[in-house]
């Protein structure tokens, strides 16, 4: 058995059905791991899970709100029931919306309360939650992984993206106090880390760095120039990290973010 391996541990993923969660889920599953993913949307989050069982993996698929406590309580009893464990808890569910945007005709002063609250409440609240419903199965075994999903925008100031950014640096601190207070108060075994994805291409952002050809926008340009490896992320491009923080190759790592960017945030510009 290699430090990477996940053969017999259970995974739950939060935003399973998401492009950038399922890249995840698929690759802890294939590096041994049964995995349960969660979603609001229950006929996406099927699909999904079957996808997995269709390559033979052991897959679940649960409709649960990361903002709605008693339906993870729900999951996580499920989860428990179906395996007896849970070793890794990802939780990527998360993004932004259109009226928390500052850009063009959304100025600063027009921003709403409700809208900002909205984009905090989806990525810190449902941070939080998820680890309050599924961690104590982890602490009960005395041993298991959380991983967080940051961002770019919680490293940098990023332009228009002014909720999004305040949420995930809240992310960013919110699991190392995690980190902390798990190995302090419950010992070693529970391990809390994030992952910062740099630009990938999805469909809440796909307008903003492509061009309906392919070509990059004037913001995928800009974003481009300033990624030394000069691409934007593939979803697949996560996994590796992943799996890593999800094993035991990383028993020692807890309190960290790693970023996962083509070295942007390692970039100053010149």
């Amino acid at each position: 058995m290699t430090p990477f391996d996940l053969t017999g541990r259970v995974v739950v993923v939060t935003g399973g059905a998401g492009a950038l969660g399922f890249a995840m889920a698929r690759g802890l599953a294939h590096a041994g791991a049964s995995v349960a993913l969660i979603s609001r949307r229950q006929a996406a989050i099927e699909e999904a899970a079957q996808q997995l069982r269709d390559q033979g993996h052991d897959a679940l698929g649960l409709s649960a709100d990361v903002l709605d406590p008693a339906s993870l309580a729900a999951a996580a009893e499920t989860v428990e029931q179906r395996w007896g464990r849970l070793d890794v808890l990802l939780t990527a569910a998360g993004g932004n919306r259109p009226d928390a945007v500052v850009y063009g005709d959304r100025d600063l002063f027009g921003l709403t309360p409700e809208a900002f609250r909205k984009v905090v409440e989806l990525n810190l609240d449902g941070t939080l939650l998820p680890v309050q419903a599924f961690a104590p199965a982890m602490l009960r075994a005395g041993r298991g992984s959380v991983i967080t999903i940051s961002s770019m925008a919680a490293q940098k100031p990023l332009t228009r993206v002014i909720g999004y950014g305040a949420a995930k640096a809240a992310v960013d601190n919110l699991t190392r106090w995690l980190a902390v207070h798990m190995a302090q108060t419950y010992g070693e075994g529970l391990r809390v880390n994030a992952i910062a994805p740099g630009f990938f291409v999805g469909e809440q952002n796909r307008a903003l760095l492509l061009q309906p050809d392919g070509a990059p926008t004037a913001r995928g340009t800009s974003i481009l120039a300033n990624t030394p490896m000069g691409r934007f992320g593939e979803a697949d491009d996560l996994v590796g990290t992943a799996v890593w923080l999800a094993s035991d190759a990383s028993r020692f790592v807890t309190g960290v973010v790693v970023p996962v960017d083509g070295g942007y945030a390692a970039f100053g510009g010149v």
